[in-house]
Order: structure tokens, then C-alpha cells, then sequence
């Protein structure tokens, strides 16, 4: 039996051997693991990488750190001559289009407003000089051959378009004159003579008067007013209404009261609407394409001339109108108008 280790010394406590220590737990026995460092275990990029191994690419953590603006842009072909020129003409042809955009807004809106005004000051200064002078017809038909340019006389009104269509007449027409309103052809018959009494005017932009003028139909009133007297016009038939006028169009209300025919020679190939050459000036001739016949036998008309069509001046649209009805304003009441400018 084997021994016993001697107990010390009497009267102590016996001394026991050292006991081999036990782990207070299972996870003792796991050894710690420090943190990474900063720069990886061994010096490298937030990697395992060493920087002293010379198959590491220190290259390829720099790059992944990049941000997404930082990147290189990819290389671009330089343009070809063809894609240059593609570019160039495609520029081009949009600062055309603006230019053209910008053109038709001061033509449509812009030339309106300025015409307006010009057409506004010389309606007032016709007022002007009716209000403060008082002349017989034949005193008026004199001042009219010494008028200057641009300056009005006459008023202009077309029933069918509605009460407010009114223009100022003036004389001449330069662009100078239409722009103010519609002007009178010189050389050619003052209203309620016998000859062609002619008068240009805008179709689009500078008030525009004769805008609409393609609207009229034979028999329509066109009414020119002046210091002393109304006078009425009414628009000749169609070349399509001429045969069998009697039978068919002429037996209307409006024409037949006012007895609006074909004229017939020498005026047969003046018609109420045409379309024609602008160098066809022959169409306010007194006898438009004809020989005039003699002194006091020619008809009073009226031929109103503008660009067609609409925003060009390739050719011009033309109506013609006879004189229907002349009333001096000294047998109207103060006031009083033509019953005719009441007509729709």
C-alpha cells in the first residue's frame, strides 16, 4: 500500500499537492484573435496582400477605391468628316427653322401692331380734316389729285366681314403706304368716277385688310365713304356665274334688287374674282384687258388687288366691283349711314 505524503508539521493543517487547473470553460481552450490592423496583417491594403511580395498588384486595390466620377473616361473615335458634316448641317438647319419661326411672328403679330397704330393716326387725322372742312363734290375730286403719299381720304368698309371692318384709304402704294392700310393706286380713278378706281392691300401682317378678300361672293357690297358722299359697289359675277346669270345666281335678292350683271363688251373679260400674274397690270386699267370706249361711256368700278396666295407674293388675287349706288351725305340724317354697310 502506498504512502501518504507526510502531513506537516503537528498542530498545521496538512499540506496538499498542487491540483492541475481546469478550465472554467469550453471556450478557454479557443485561442484570441487580435483585430486586423489599419492596413491589413502584414502591411498591406485592407488585404492579406504584403507589399513586399513581388507578385502583389498594388495596382488593383487603388483602382477599386476609385469612385464611379473618378473613372477614366473611355476613349472617344475622333468625328469623321462625315459625322461633321452631318452635325454641321443639322445645326444649320435648326437655327433656319428658329430664324423662319421668329420671321413669321414679326410678320403674323408684330407688323399687325405697328400697322395698327399708323392706321389708327391716319383715321384720326382723316377725322381731323372732315371735321374742320366743309367742300362741294367737285372741290374734292381736285384735293384728291394734290394728295401726298401715306396721306388719307377715303374709308373703306366691307359689310360682309362685320361692322367692325373699316380702313382708311391712303394714297400710294409703296410699302411705305401699306403699311398704314390699304392705298390707291395713282393714276387710276378717285371713288365714284368712271374708270377703275384701285386700291392695294396686305393679305397677311400690316393689319392685314385684305386678308379675307377671297370670302367675297358676287354681289357682295364693298362701300367707300368719303368726305361728301357714300358710295356703294357691288361685286361682279364669277367667270363660272356668267353663263346663265339671269336663270341662276342673278335671280338672288342682292343682285337682282341692285341689278348686278355681266357687263358685257367692252368689259367681258372683267370678271368679280381672278387669279392672275403679278406683271398683269392691265387689271386696273379704266377697262381692265379692253379698249376704253368713248368719253362718257365707261362704268365706274372698283378693283381691290392683293397677294395670293396666302404668305406669298407669286400671283395676285383681284376682284372686281361696279359701281351700284352713290348717296350724298347731304340727304342723310346727321349720322346716318347707307343701309347697305347693315348687309351680311
Amino acid at each position: 500500500m502506498p504512502s501518504r505524503p507526510p502531513l506537516g508539521p503537528p498542530g498545521r493543517p496538512p499540506v496538499l499537492p498542487p491540483r492541475a487547473r481546469v478550465p472554467e470553460s469550453p471556450t478557454e481552450v479557443i485561442p484570441r484573435i487580435e483585430d486586423e490592423p489599419e492596413h491589413g496583417l502584414y502591411g498591406g491594403h485592407g488585404e492579406y496582400g504584403d507589399e513586399d511580395d513581388p507578385y502583389y498588384d498594388h495596382d488593383y486595390d487603388h483602382d477599386e477605391e476609385l469612385d464611379a466620377d473618378e473613372q477614366p473616361a473611355p476613349d472617344v473615335p475622333a468625328d469623321g468628316p462625315v459625322r461633321k458634316t452631318v452635325r454641321t448641317v443639322g445645326e444649320l438647319f435648326i437655327t433656319a427653322g428658329l430664324v423662319m419661326l421668329l420671321f413669321v411672328i414679326y410678320e403674323v403679330y408684330v407688323t399687325d401692331w405697328i400697322s395698327a397704330g399708323k392706321q389708327a393716326d391716319a383715321a384720326a387725322e382723316l377725322n381731323k380734316e372732315w371735321g374742320s372742312n366743309t367742300v362741294g363734290g367737285d372741290q374734292q375730286r381736285s384735293a384728291h389729285y394734290s394728295l401726298a403719299d401715306g396721306q388719307g381720304f377715303a374709308k373703306l368698309y366691307i359689310p360682309t366681314f362685320g361692322p367692325d371692318y373699316k380702313f382708311t384709304i391712303v394714297e400710294g402704294t409703296t410699302d411705305a403706304d401699306l403699311e398704314i392700310g390699304p392705298g390707291h393706286y395713282k393714276g387710276t380713278a378717285l371713288p365714284g368716277q368712271q374708270g377703275n378706281f384701285a386700291v392695294a392691300g396686305h393679305r397677311v401682317g400690316k393689319g392685314a385688310p385684305f386678308n379675307d378678300l377671297d370670302l367675297l361672293n358676287s354681289c357682295d357690297a364693298i362701300v367707300i365713304e368719303t368726305q361728301t358722299d357714300w358710295f356703294v359697289y357691288r361685286m361682279l359675277p364669277k367667270q363660272d356665274e356668267i353663263a346663265g346669270w339671269a336663270e341662276g345666281k342673278g335671280k338672288a335678292a342682292k343682285c337682282a334688287t341692285n341689278k348686278v350683271q355681266p357687263l358685257g363688251a367692252p368689259y367681258d373679260k372683267t370678271v368679280g374674282q381672278e387669279i392672275v400674274l403679278p406683271t398683269q397690270g392691265a387689271v386696273i386699267a379704266p377697262v381692265p384687258y379692253g379698249q376704253p370706249p368713248s368719253a362718257g361711256q365707261q362704268a365706274a368700278l372698283l378693283t381691290l388687288t392683293t397677294c395670293h396666295p396666302q404668305f406669298s407674293a407669286k400671283e395676285r388675287l383681284i376682284v372686281h366691283a361696279v359701281l351700284s349706288r352713290q348717296i350724298p351725305k347731304a340727304q342723310l340724317k346727321a349720322g346716318e349711314t347707307p343701309q347697305e354697310l347693315k348687309e351680311r
